[in-house]
């Protein structure tokens, strides 16, 4: 019981917004405009935010680079996989947004405070410092997956335009000017100063609107998708669906923590972020950036929510097995 409640601690969190947004439709509370326009509001704006966040002030020096490495190179593998399998679908606006569902956790909101509850605030923290590689590998290879199939299946894929819409991207922008930020940071601790300090002293205004904007962003992508969402919609996507979900709860997290496991990352603190890494549900900011990017945002928002409400089942399994494999001391 203890594990079943603390699995749902962690997904009713993310369903729960989800099913606000949906009956506040149904009640007409919102417009079809208005969910528009919101939607347009976290993926430019908010989303961004929340990602600089949660990169500008993270410490980079206690990197495994062995352990970054194996996640890094998974994640590749993992959309090598997915490519492969959305070959076989025929809709063109449909293959990147399955796509994504083979490679992008929804790391930065479920998996770090997953992999904290999991392994303690020694995985929470290494978790942080993991998100500053995977966060923007994640969303490089989003905007890859939804660029390369933009096109008339006759016409050659422009390197020129995905590096165009790569560099353009407000979640990328977002990453990239998190890191820099934490570069300078870095930097200045290395000379004897701290950031931190004189920002809490003098300017405590600018994390604290930087947080207070970065907490809005995630229920509010939630609500949104959810006053978009379509119950009918269900019938005529049910293959896509099932291939999408497959890969995100089942494949993906089977495959490369039983690898990780046998290749000795089977402690508690790094099995507790792969977990948080492959086997959580797809990115809230999957479904935004696939309507801003012209690609079927009716099944991207039909996977985030399939994949999150399903995902209590698949991560208590997880937990479960890894219990009783002794990595986890329930």
């Amino acid at each position: 019981m203890s594990n079943l409640l603390f699995t749902l601690n962690a997904i009713l969190p993310i369903i729960l917004p989800i099913l606000l947004g949906y009956v506040l439709k149904r009640m007409h509370f919102f417009t079809d405009d208005f969910l528009k326009e919101a939607n347009k509001l976290v993926f430019k704006i908010l989303i961004p935010i929340l990602l600089f966040s949660n990169l500008y002030m993270a410490d980079l020096t206690q990197i495994n680079w062995a352990f970054i490495g194996f996640a890094a190179g998974a994640i590749l593998v993992l959309f090598a996989i997915g490519l492969g399998v959305v070959c076989f679908i025929p809709n063109r606006k449909q293959k990147g947004v399955i796509l994504q569902a083979s490679f992008r956790s929804n790391y930065a909101i479920i998996g770090i405070p997953l992999a904290t509850m999991l392994g303690g605030e020694v995985a929470g923290a290494e978790a942080s410092v993991v998100a500053a590689v995977s966060v923007p590998l994640f969303n490089i290879l989003a905007v890859i997956a939804l660029s390369i199939f933009d096109h008339e299946e006759n016409q050659k894929i422009s390197v020129k335009n995905i590096l165009y819409k790569i560099v353009t991207n407000p979640l990328i922008i977002g990453v990239a000017a998190g890191l820099v930020v934490c570069g300078i940071n870095m930097g200045i601790q290395a000379a004897g100063g701290n950031v931190a300090q004189f920002l809490d002293d003098y300017l405590a205004f600018i994390p604290s609107t930087i947080s207070s904007l970065a907490k809005v962003s995630t229920p509010l992508a939630l609500i949104v998708l959810g006053g978009r969402f379509e119950f009918k919609a269900v019938k005529a996507l049910w293959r896509q669906l099932t291939i999408s979900v497959s890969l995100r709860l089942i494949i993906t997290p089977t495959i490369f923590l039983v690898i990780a496991y046998f290749l000795g990352f089977n402690g508690s603190t790094q099995f507790a972020i792969l977990i948080a890494l492959f086997a959580t549900p797809i990115a809230v900011s999957s479904a935004p950036m696939a309507a801003q990017m012209g690609q079927d945002e009716e099944l991207a928002g039909q996977i985030v929510v399939w994949t999150s409400a399903l995902s209590a089942f698949s991560l208590f399994a997880i937990i479960m097995v890894c219990a009783s494999l002794g990595i986890f001391a329930m």
